[in-house]
């Protein structure tokens, strides 16, 4: 049965970080046209600029999304049978998990500019993923909208 409301996030790079890469980039670009001579002046702005933003956008591509029965993060998904416990975490227990208590075998999705995350634990015996850690903006909905999307497959 197909979860009526489903989970979507973008886990977008904040706008004020774009401020100062795309600084950084462009004070890079001129210290290369402080030592190139000629026309060649303006290819380190026309190269770095546009590499810059797009590394950016790039960075910022992550989606999460419950539907259909499953956890899609990314390119990985992994189906809602296989959840076990659901728990959000505060931006101190993302980074003990990604710290001491990081297990090596864990699936990680973390952005470091997004303070909470979900931590999903896996009940498929023939899966060595314990656990998965995925940033989220809203880890209270995103927990609650796999519990939600969990309780209409089992009922």
């Amino acid at each position: 049965m197909a979860q009526p409301n489903p989970y979507r996030e973008r886990l977008r790079l904040s706008w004020w970080l774009w401020l100062p890469a795309v600084a950084v980039a462009g004070a890079l670009a001129a210290e290369v046209k402080l030592g190139a001579p000629g026309a060649a002046t303006w290819i380190a702005y026309l190269v770095l600029l546009p590499l810059t933003v797009v590394g950016l956008w790039l960075l910022g591509r992550i989606r999460i999304e419950v539907s259909n029965g499953e956890l899609r993060v990314d390119d990985a998904h992994i189906p809602l049978r296989y959840v076990g416990e659901v728990t959000p975490l505060t931006a101190a227990d993302k980074r003990d998990l990604l710290g001491p208590y990081a297990d090596p075998e864990a699936f990680v999705v973390q952005r470091p500019w997004i303070g909470g995350a979900v931590r999903l634990d896996v009940r498929d015996d023939a899966d060595p993923t314990p656990y998965w850690l995925v940033s989220s903006r809203r880890p209270e909905a995103l927990a609650e909208a796999l519990r939600a999307a969990q309780a209409s497959i089992a009922g």
